[in-house]
């Protein structure tokens, strides 16, 4: 009996030597395959993330337009030629919508009447091509315009959807950075949604109010307006519009905004038609107005002659507190409620002059190409 229980004993023995063995030879090795596995894996990831980047500037390069302006030489006293050594400067981007030659950009990039604008595309083995942009069609609502150059073998850019954008996905930007880097990269996130900002155009000093806007914190730099911003597929999601004064904040335009005034433009022959109400204006506040003893609304500073409100009667100092049947606030403004009209819609507008309420009847008419 004493003779088997010792050699369970030492069967029960070596069984737990072998296995203490094993599980030290096993788990010893372990962390160190875990180690090896994970740093395998974090370098395949910036690989992989670096490929992306790389893929999607040469799908997106060909496509992508810096928009200059063609610089005169100014003729002195006795003959000489003086102005600018280069031919042109550059303003600004844009990007390909179609082969035959329309590329869309910024309206602030090409606002300027009277210029010659020139479109240079730049290919993947550093060849460049410019055309001059024969037109430009300004849309009066948004901060858009769509310029052509005759041209039939552009390479159209892919347009993406930006209803389905999530805050933190990756993008990346792509433009003529500072008016003189061409076609430069970078790269960020989507920061912020539905943002609104008031920039300043330099060249006119007017501010336009600007909703519904991407935030982001790729690198955005005056020249990058117009640009195309892309998602990790090659897609544009957004056109690079403003910059805030504070760093790695920049916002661009939803390019769903840009696809419906393309289907617009082509479906309407080649031209965009917005309604035109025909006058500028100071939004009054309800403490303003309170101050004052006058109404809140719009108060019109200029009426254009020939204009809808021109011809209905309405005058230089008027308040506009009420159209189409909604009062005017700060949260439902004038341009907002033209936006969803069309060309010859009639109108109730109401007004306060002189301490007395008139109402008038306005049809809008067509926005000039400015």
């Amino acid at each position: 009996m004493k003779f088997v229980i010792a050699t369970v004993v030492f069967v029960a023995a070596v069984l737990w030597v072998i296995s203490l063995f094993v599980t030290i030879k096993f788990f010893g090795k372990l962390p160190q395959v875990v180690t090896q596995t994970n740093k395998t894996f974090e370098n395949q990831r910036v690989v992989d993330e670096e490929s992306v980047v790389i893929d999607v500037v040469q799908k997106v390069s060909p496509s992508v337009v810096s928009i200059a302006v063609e610089n005169t030489p100014t003729i002195d006293f006795f003959g000489n030629s003086q102005g600018p050594n280069s031919k042109e400067s550059g303003i600004g981007s844009g990007f390909v919508v179609s082969s035959d030659g329309l590329i869309m950009t910024n309206k602030h990039v090409v606002s300027q009447q009277g210029e010659k604008y020139i479109a240079i595309i730049k290919a993947n083995d550093g060849t460049e091509k410019k055309y001059p942009i024969t037109q430009i069609n300004r849309d009066s609502f948004n901060d858009l315009a769509i310029v052509k150059v005759d041209a039939s073998d552009l390479t159209p850019i892919e347009l993406g959807d930006s209803d389905h954008i999530k805050v933190g996905q990756r993008v990346i930007a792509i433009g003529n950075a500072l008016g003189e880097f061409e076609n430069t990269v970078t790269t960020g996130v989507v920061s912020g949604l539905s943002r609104g900002v008031s920039p300043v155009d330099p060249l006119t000093g007017a501010a336009e109010k600007l909703e519904d806007l991407i935030q982001t914190d790729a690198a955005i730099n005056p020249g990058n307006s117009g640009g195309p911003l892309v998602n990790s597929s090659g897609q544009v999601i957004g056109i690079n519009t403003a910059v805030a004064s504070a760093n790695n904040i920049g916002f661009a335009l939803k390019i769903n905004v840009a696809k419906q005034l393309l289907a617009d433009f082509k479906t309407s022959g080649g031209k965009i038609s917005r309604p035109f109400f025909g006058v500028r204006y100071t939004h009054i506040s309800q403490d303003v107005a309170l101050l004052n003893n006058v109404v809140q609304g719009e108060l019109v500073r200029e009426v254009v002659t020939g204009s809808g409100a021109d011809k209905a009667g309405i005058k230089t100092s008027d308040i506009i507190s009420e159209f189409d049947g909604q009062k005017l606030t700060s949260d439902n403004a004038l341009t907002s409620i033209i936006k969803s009209k069309k060309v010859g819609d009639q109108v109730k507008v109401r007004v306060f002059r002189d301490g007395k309420t008139l109402d008038m009847t306005v049809t809008l008419g067509e926005a000039p190409n400015q």
